[in-house]
């Protein structure tokens, strides 16, 4: 049996191709420069967001609204995921 390793669901042949597509349409030169533009537009948008909930959270705090129920349910889909891992984890061990 064959291992492959993905990423997002795209395999390594896959992502290959798409680097080389974007070589070819974009130049060598020009891809570090979209790279670092990517990068930073990402890092904008995971800024604001954080950003966005940090100030429901201090208006829902400020205004009485009680938000422990977020880390609780925080807490609950981390045990799942856990519990998921665990399972998924001895089935691929398994399949070997």
């Amino acid at each position: 049996m064959i291992l492959q390793t993905t990423f997002l669901f795209i395999s390594g042949a896959e992502i290959a191709f798409i680097l080389f597509i974007a070589i070819m349409v974009f130049g060598a030169d020009k891809l570090p420069e979209i790279a670092r533009g990517l990068g930073k537009g990402m890092r904008t948008i995971k800024n604001a967001t954080n950003d966005i909930k940090h100030e429901i959270t201090k208006s829902a705090e400020s205004n009485g609204i009680d938000t422990s129920f977020v880390t609780d349910i925080k807490k609950e889909i981390d045990s799942v995921k856990d519990d998921v891992e665990d399972f998924a984890g001895s089935v691929k061990r398994n399949n070997r």
